[in-house]
């Protein structure tokens, strides 16, 4: 374990101005904090800060920093607290500790919600300060290193996530040394088979490629020298992991790889870049396709160089990264290799735990990562939060450009549509068809480097649902589900105005939108599209909405009972007739549905007699719902609750539509179905204390459904009886605050 002085010395090897005491203090404090805690490998826990100090040292890194790796697991797994933290070492380093620390006695049910919860607040603290981020890493690289004295699932568990969230984000910093050990690390893992096999490979292929590596090097560094550019030419072998990645993704074996081995060109200025590119294409063939120019369009991450391959001596495939030792550095370090805090007076970042301004002006990925971060943190859930994350951190990027000119970086297996919401929301939201190249292409074709796109608009557009499953960007899926969730809500207020409209009608009251905005308060809502749409849920009842406006206002129709009303159990056959008092009736044994009386009903053309009524499959209805029948000629009506999905497919059909309600005598007594969608945890007396909620409220199962969605979760369904709506509800409400149950949701035909 590193003593207090070595702590000290290495940060003073290249900061000479470090303040000492600082330092000191922050040691001997994470050391009385942590006491006699071990590690899974029964080493003393204050050892693991310290080797993430030793990591952060290595690059360069200032004071506060450093500190705040020797104090970073002090308020997670210790007595101390922040505001102690604060108050010692000051609201800098305090800012920082929180930024590094979980979120304790999250409620979330999904350990998946709590991870994606988790790191959303790590990414937000490093959209204040980026030392929040390097600090992480090299937290994650020391864990990795330790990571085969942990249990095998758990093992497995880290291992996955270090490779899905970790490694890329620490590949959109540019760090690629730390990235490449992060992905060793996790493959050796995840698949220690095939990381042995790999390795041995590699080192067969390496003694006996030695000399051929070496003399390519020395005869490019020799004919770079005889043309006036000095270079530093080094050969460097392909990792395991981005090896069996190629493997996987084009299925070609280890034999068939020519790139095993590549050739890194460090000059020593810019105009050195591209006189070397010259010599390397008059001395040896270049292979087609395989030349990228990332010194003049820098990929996301800041990262410049030019690539190429070519056919070298003895017809070996040689590919060449040719950059400026400035680049070399961006290159391996990135994001740490612009966080020059030693720049201060006295070697500091800003005092006030700011990103220090180099770094904010000059690395294009942390502007990335906080354009990112906005995007993605706009009332997403946990869940979407970590998926879209993860798409935003592909590494391979394809570079297009609008009519304009304008650099778009996508990444691979991008479409137009992806394209256009990259551009701006709204061109994305409005897309109808995509030019490529000057050509008509289909919205979903596959992107490539250099692709001229321009987006076909119409202003009446909107985007379809399904797209969010055919994008490969966090944005436009995060953009797409809003849009379809706006959607949605526009289409219950334009039922929502309709059943207002004649509402207020069968009232005999005017009605009009200044007059609904004065009721706002009344209704406890902030816009009238809120009411509109909540009416067209079924969440409010439209008399309510009538008194709101004129509360002298008295309906003198029957209100429905709050006693048991039954309703009839789904697809039961009923009848509709006309009355002598010229009402609609369903009619079935126990009970009717009134459909109002002639002239409030929507005309049912071509109907002469009895009509056959059933109700929808998978809920039905209960009485206190709003409910609609839909017609179908030669079949009979069927009868929704108005917040049925299913009235979708007769948006179109406005004459199919028959505005009904419940007229049901008070007396009845029949219990009536209803259909529960619950997910739950995986532990033993779930199922006894939803149906113990289900039995202490009256209510009856019919029948029930068990699905295992995941390790923790279990999706069940529940067809019971209740007696009406109210009675739904206070089982809903109960079944709600159960820890047990993640979710409820009733199903509605």
């Amino acid at each position: 374990m590193m003593r207090q002085y070595e702590l000290v010395e290495r940060v003073k090897r290249y900061n000479p101005a470090a303040d000492e005491d600082l330092l000191n203090r922050a040691y001997v404090y994470a050391m009385r904090a942590h006491g006699t805690q071990k590690r899974a490998s029964g080493d003393p826990f204050f050892g693991h800060p310290l080797e993430v100090a030793a990591i952060l040292t290595d690059l360069r890194l200032d004071d506060a920093t450093i500190v705040a790796a020797v104090l970073h697991d002090t308020v997670e797994d210790t007595a101390a607290t922040l505001d102690e933290i604060r108050g010692i070492f000051g609201p800098e380093i305090g800012a920082l500790v929180d930024g590094l620390t979980k979120l304790k006695r999250l409620d979330l049910v999904s350990k998946r919600a709590a991870q994606g919860e988790n790191f959303r607040k790590l990414l937000l603290a490093v959209a204040a300060d980026v030392r929040v981020l390097l600090v992480k890493l090299a937290d994650r690289l020391h864990n990795m290193r330790t990571l085969h004295h942990m249990p095998g699932e758990k093992r497995k568990r880290i291992a996955q996530e270090t490779l899905d969230i970790y490694a890329p984000l620490a590949g959109r910093m540019g760090m690629q040394e730390l990235r490449d050990e992060l992905e060793d690390l996790a493959f050796r893992n995840l698949e220690p088979e095939v990381y042995a096999t790999i390795t041995q490979r590699l080192a067969d292929l390496s003694a006996k490629s030695e000399r051929m590596v070496e003399g390519i090097a020395r005869d490019l560094t020799a004919k770079l020298a005889a043309r006036g550019i000095t270079a530093e030419v080094t050969g460097r072998q392909k990792q395991p992991f981005s090896i069996w990645s190629k493997m996987e993704r084009k299925s070609v074996a280890f034999e068939q790889l020519s790139d095993i081995f590549g050739f890194r060109v460090v000059v020593d200025t810019l105009a050195d870049c591209y006189g070397a590119l010259g010599i390397v294409h008059t001395t040896w063939p270049m292979v087609p396709g395989r030349y990228k120019d990332y010194v003049s369009t820098p990929k996301q991450n800041d990262y410049r160089s030019i690539h190429t391959t070519v056919i070298g001596p003895k017809s070996q495939r040689v590919e060449l990264q040719i950059r400026t030792s400035e680049m070399d550095e961006i290159a391996e370090y990135g994001i740490a290799a612009h966080a020059h805090y030693k720049e201060g007076a006295k070697g500091q970042a800003p005092g006030d735990g700011s990103v220090h301004p180099r770094l904010a002006t000059e690395s294009g990925a942390y502007q990335w990562l906080r354009r990112t971060i906005e995007l993605l943190a706009e009332g997403d859930s946990p869940e979407e939060f970590l998926e879209h994350t993860k798409l935003e951190l592909f590494q391979d990027q394809v570079f297009c450009f609008t009519p304009k000119g304008r650099l778009i970086a996508l990444p691979r297996g991008a479409t137009p549509i992806d394209f256009a919401y990259a551009v701006h929301t709204d061109v994305g939201n409005t897309a109808v068809g995509a030019k490529i190249n000057g050509r008509m292409a289909p919205l979903l074709h596959e992107l490539a480097n250099g692709d001229e796109v321009e987006i076909a608009r119409s202003d009446g557009a909107s985007p379809p649902a399904a797209w969010e499953s055919l994008v490969v960007t966090g944005k436009a899926r995060a953009a797409i589900r809003r849009a379809t969730r706006s959607a949605v809500r526009r289409q219950y207020a334009g039922l929502g105005r309709q059943i207002l409209d004649r509402a207020f009608e069968r009232a005999a009251k005017s009605f009009s939108d200044d007059k609904l905005r004065g009721a706002l308060p009344r209704l406890a809502r902030t816009s009238t599209e809120d009411v509109f749409a909540a009416v067209g849920r079924g969440e409010m009842f439209s008399g309510d909405v009538v008194r709101a406006v004129y509360p002298d206002y008295k309906d003198e129709r029957r209100a429905v009972p709050n006693t048991a009303v039954p309703q009839p159990p789904a697809n039961r056959a009923g009848r509709l007739v006309r009355s002598k008092d010229q009402t609609m009736r369903l009619t079935f044994p126990g009970g009717e549905i009134a459909a109002g009386t002639q002239a409030d009903a929507i005309p049912i053309r071509g109907i002469d007699g009895d009509l056959p009524v059933s109700f929808a499959p998978n809920g039905g209805a209960v009485p206190g719902d709003r409910i609609v029948g839909i017609l179908t000629p030669g079949v009979g009506v069927t009868v929704y609750p108005i917040q049925s999905a299913a009235l979708a497919a007769f948006d179109n059909e406005p004459e199919r539509w028959l505005d009904v309600r419940w007229d049901l005598e008070a007396h009845n007594s029949e219990r009536f179905p209803a259909r529960l969608a619950l997910q739950s945890i995986n532990e033993p007396g779930v199922l006894a204390q939803i149906a113990q909620v289900i039995a202490d409220h009256d209510g009856n199962i019919d029948n029930l459904s068990m699905k295992r969605r995941t390790q923790d979760f279990t999706d069940v369904a529940i067809d019971l009886s209740v007696w009406d709506l109210q009675h739904l509800n206070a089982i809903v409400a109960e079944l709600r605050g159960k820890r047990a149950v993640a979710r409820v949701d009733r199903v509605n035909g």
